[in-house]
């Protein structure tokens, strides 16, 4: 079975219960989750919304990088889902779970996987502050 159940990148918002009930394995000793939200301020500046835009390759690089951490942990498990278009505040943007045969190995591997998608795939995030101005915070950051 592959070790790979869920992965995507999403207009629909986000559920953790997926992401956990997917990466679900007897198997497994430990599973680590990762959650990210829009979050009210950025820089110290207050945030109202943002957005995120991919690029078509996005998925597949996603699969790339997942392969990698499949390949480089003892994971018996592993579930990646991104969110593009506008969200709110508290809004779930992007969340992560693995399951391992033990904890520390979870945790490392869920560490390296929200890591190298932030870094690898092709995501951007446009972000709208209270004061009119916008920033664009690339992923590949």
């Amino acid at each position: 079975m592959d070790v790979i159940r869920l992965l995507g990148i999403r207009d629909t918002s986000l559920s953790v219960d997926e992401a956990l009930a997917a990466v679900g394995d007897h198997a497994a000793g430990g599973t680590a989750l990762f959650v990210g939200t829009v979050r009210e301020q950025d820089h110290g500046k207050p945030v109202t919304r943002l957005s995120y835009s991919a690029h078509p390759s996005a998925e597949d690089e996603l699969r790339r990088v997942a392969e990698k951490v499949a390949a480089d942990f003892p994971v018996t498990a592993l579930a990646a889902v991104h969110r593009v278009g506008d969200l709110e505040l508290g809004e779930l943007a992007v969340v992560v779970a693995v399951a391992a045969p033990h904890r520390g190995e979870a945790f490392e591997a869920c560490r390296r996987l929200i890591d190298d998608l932030k870094s690898e795939v092709p995501i951007w995030k446009h972000q709208l502050f209270a004061d009119g101005t916008t920033e664009w915070v690339g992923a590949c950051e």
